[in-house]
């Protein structure tokens, strides 16, 4: 026998003189993603999340002067179930955004950094909201997320063409004395991953080293020391950055600090969980790039603050092995 679905009914009215609260609970039950059975009668998964939410909105919803009930109840038979379950189906929704990122797509090479930054935050936000409130996901939504993959991919290349591909292996522990008074080359019209790996390089592992700014990593001399592209000497392995990758591959990982800041670096880069400083560093960078520096005076001036962002992770790392005491 088949699983037939639990679900919330919200039965609710509103003053006819507070236009006011009838937008607000309209907006809130269309974010949670309420199908609409009749004026007033709105219908959601039974999830535990759900119900919490829409207890306090009915709540609300009688503090406002309005009256509501919240009912639980299973489908009759699996054709109800089926009836119930296609009144929440995204794929009209899928379709207009596949459609957008289409469209998006072939302006790409046209925009600055920064705007095309702005489109993948935006695109990325619509894409959430809709598998959000998607609790039946059918075909529309994986041909949706394989869309928004393409869109990231296209937008990647136009950012940072050459970007490397994570590669599977070991990270090996290598001699900072093999290393010194080396040039190291990587792509240029740096980025996130790449500043902070310059930085890292020149700080900790080489106070020599000179740089090289790559038009191509097929550019890249045989006696120069690669990084961040594919076939460079170090790139990202497995689930780790290249910043990640030096710091693992010199024995840096246990600076203090060092935790934190590969944290914000792995996010900008690729994405995973957010530290609170990533937008600002993302912020300066971006509007360092805006002012049109070149690479090395990019690194130059974002070099005093990755120092800064180090102490502060480091001054955190204290703070919380203190209050474990």
């Amino acid at each position: 026998m088949n699983h037939l679905t639990q679900w919330l009914l919200l039965v609710l009215t509103l003053p006819t003189d507070n236009a006011t609260a009838r937008m607000r609970y309209w907006r809130a039950l269309k974010a949670k993603g309420c199908a609409v059975l009749r004026d007033g009668v709105y219908l959601l998964p039974d999830e535990e999340s759900a119900g919490v939410e829409m207890t306090e909105m009915s709540e609300g919803i009688s503090q406002a002067g309005g009256t509501s009930y919240l009912l639980r109840f299973g489908s009759r038979d699996s054709a109800q179930d089926s009836e119930f379950q296609l009144l929440f189906d995204r794929s009209d929704d899928y379709g207009t955004l596949r459609r957008s990122l289409d469209e998006t797509r072939k302006t790409l090479t046209s925009l600055t950094p920064a705007e095309i930054t702005k489109l993948l935050r935006k695109t990325r936000k619509e894409f959430e909201a809709i598998a959000g409130i998607d609790f039946f996901p059918n075909e529309a939504s994986v041909r949706a997320q394989s869309a928004w993959q393409d869109f990231v991919a296209a937008a990647d290349a136009v950012l940072s063409p050459g970007e490397p591909h994570q590669a599977d292996g070991r990270i090996k522990l290598v001699k900072r004395a093999d290393y010194q008074g080396r040039v190291w080359a990587t792509r240029r019209k740096l980025w996130v991953d790449r500043v902070a790996s310059a930085w890292l390089v020149r700080r900790f592992i080489d106070g020599e080293a000179r740089f090289l700014w790559l038009a191509t990593p097929e550019d890249c001399p045989e006696n120069a020391v690669g990084f961040d592209f594919d076939g460079a000497t170090f790139s990202h392995i497995n689930d780790r950055v290249t910043f990640e990758v030096l710091a693992a591959s010199f024995g840096i990982e246990d600076e203090p600090g060092m935790a934190g800041l590969s944290s914000m670096v792995h996010s900008l880069d690729v994405g995973g969980v957010t530290v609170p400083e990533a937008a600002g560093f993302e912020a300066v960078m971006t509007g360092a790039s805006q002012r049109g520096l070149s690479d090395d005076a990019l690194l130059t001036e974002m070099s005093p603050t990755l120092d800064s962002l180090l102490a502060h992770f480091a001054a955190q790392e204290k703070a919380a092995a203190k209050r474990r005491r």
